[in-house]
């Protein structure tokens, strides 16, 4: 069924019964905040990214080594090294090279000085809140099913903040730039894992629908974009309109490389937030899934950060509770299953010491210098970067536990990335 016909029939439908059952509260009372975005959002989530999927089915019918070669020549070369391949996938590098008119390289460049100024705080909201709001969301089931965050966090974590630190490095969008390929690569493995998700018996499709359906990736988008500027202001970042614009071109176009569906792809800021809101209203409470997924992400961080000692460990914990309550609210922490509220205002510490260092950087450029090199040190040393650059291989099993044994065997098999 096309975008389209699924958007008709729920349109149509005077109640929701055509709908995922999960959804069908949460979808009633959206509709009496925005019933044309709640309709569409319900509809995006019984499709997946259908140019994607007809080139996955296609690379599943051959020997993995051929597969992972015909990704790398396409990502690498595009449309023009494929002279050879099926349309299929000529097709999808050719829509992955056109650039959309609203596209403007150069209008990217104040969002990345802003987030490379601020990225400590960027990543760290990054971490303590959006992926955890993301994760609130039924796109929890997929990864609890597959296993990807709980079994490989660590990892996950660090391939995700790789790739936020790509798309934001000047030309890191352009056709030869990491970060574009990066992203097309996302759109591949989720692709993949949706592939896998739809045959297995572990997936209630009548409940929750597709698996990484389209309303999902353009939620994690959106959440990535419009609401993490929210949250780093709530740190106590300021950005000018023109950062907070061109902020939000960067993840537009992240977003339309990864496949974000054009009619759920948001045009600025306050259409990511709406987007958020009537998505997050049709979503269903968090459940056991997300609160592995949150309180997990959470642990994870310090060693992420290369913390390992066990009272070191505990007191950044702590401090990272503290902070994503105070950005996600009482409500979303209680639902996550996180510890009870401390005595420590976390929040307000880390938001007087930003409004501080960024009045010294006014004073002093030089500071803001030093400071804007040692934030990218460190933000490389969170970032997964693999000794032989990306890695285009597609994971062969649902399982992340099993990819992992065959990696122990010798033949490695790659989780799937970015925003989801």
């Amino acid at each position: 069924m096309s975008v389209g016909e699924v958007a008709a029939d729920v349109s149509a439908a005077t109640q929701p019964e055509g709908i995922p059952s999960d959804y069908r509260a949460g979808f009633v009372a959206a509709c009496r905040i925005d019933e044309r975005l709640a309709q569409r959002y319900v509809a995006h989530t019984m499709i997946g990214d259908p140019l994607a999927d007809q080139v996955i089915a296609f690379l599943s019918t051959l020997p993995p080594d051929q597969g992972q070669a015909m990704i790398r020549r396409g990502i690498e070369t595009g449309a023009a090294g494929l002279a050879d391949a099926p349309r299929v996938l000529r097709d999808f590098f050719a829509a992955s090279e056109a650039v959309p008119a609203w596209f403007d390289a150069g209008a990217t460049l104040p969002g990345c000085r802003a987030f490379h100024r601020h990225s400590q705080m960027f990543l760290g909201a990054f971490v303590a809140a959006v992926l955890i709001e993301g994760f609130s969301t039924l796109i929890s089931k997929s990864f609890s099913i597959t296993g990807r965050m709980v079994d490989q966090g660590v990892r996950r974590l660090k391939q995700n903040n790789r790739h936020v630190v790509e798309i934001f490095l000047p030309g890191g969008l352009e056709r030869d730039g990491d970060g574009w390929a990066l992203s097309v690569r996302i759109r591949l493995m989720h692709a993949r894992i949706r592939q896998l998700l739809n045959v297995s018996e572990e997936w209630d499709r009548a409940a929750w629908g597709t698996p990484l359906s389209s309303a999902h990736i353009a939620y994690a988008t959106a959440v990535f974009s419009g609401l993490l500027l929210k949250r780093v202001g709530m740190l106590g970042v300021t950005l000018t309109e023109e950062e907070r614009q061109s902020f939000m071109m960067v993840w537009r176009y992240a977003g339309h490389l990864m496949g974000v569906a054009p009619d759920l792809l948001f045009e600025d800021e306050a259409g990511a937030l709406r987007l958020c809101e009537i998505g997050g209203m049709c979503e269903p409470p968090p459940d056991f899934e997300s609160q592995i997924l949150a309180n997990g992400l959470i642990n994870s961080a310090p060693i992420v950060a290369g913390i390992t000692e066990p009272r070191a460990r505990r007191k950044l914990v702590r401090k990272i509770y503290g902070v994503s309550r105070g950005l996600i609210g009482d409500a979303r922490a209680d639902a996550l299953g996180y510890p009870p509220r401390g005595r420590v205002g976390y929040l307000g510490a880390v938001r007087l010491k930003n409004r501080f260092d960024q009045m010294l950087w006014r004073m002093s450029p030089a500071l803001e210098r030093r400071s804007r090199a040692a934030q990218f040190q460190q933000m490389l040393e969170v970032s997964f970067y693999g000794q032989e650059g990306i890695d285009y291989r597609i994971a062969a099993h649902l399982h992340a536990e099993k990819d992992r044994l065959h990696t122990e065997k010798g033949r490695p098999h790659s989780e799937t990335g970015g925003p989801s």
